[in-house]
């Protein structure tokens, strides 16, 4: 329960992510200078608490190729989240494949890295 428990925070900073977003797209376009950036920073901060916690914990933990695969996925998941949002800020060509892309792409990163908190809790016991 310790282990969860320090993802407290993060996944607090996830779902406000998650809303600033939601008040990002439904802001229209042109996109609103001030909600994309709210919505870039909370990201960030949720994305470097989220990493800290993990490189905390896989210091104590006995490694596990499954949970490597699920951080890696965890981690090209958010890459695809910055790379995404980027483009689709600029208007660039494909917003609609990118938008799926960063549609889906939260609830993979969310996935995974539960399963991850779900595999080090249970190996940090």
């Amino acid at each position: 329960m310790e282990t969860t428990s320090k993802f407290f925070t993060p996944g607090i900073i996830f779902v406000l992510t998650m809303a600033s977003g939601i008040w990002l797209s439904s802001s229209g376009k042109p996109l609103n200078t001030i909600i994309f950036t709210i919505h870039k920073l909370i990201a960030l901060a949720a994305v470097i608490l989220t990493a800290i916690q993990v490189y905390q914990l896989l210091r104590a933990a006995q490694i596990q190729t499954l949970l490597i695969a699920l951080v890696v996925c965890a981690g090209l998941s958010v890459v695809a989240l910055f790379v995404t949002g980027a483009f689709m800020s600029l208007g660039k060509p494909f917003a609609e494949f990118l938008l799926t892309i960063h549609r889906v792409a939260p609830f993979v990163a969310a996935a995974t890295m539960a399963v991850s908190v779900y595999i080090l809790n249970g190996s940090l016991q």
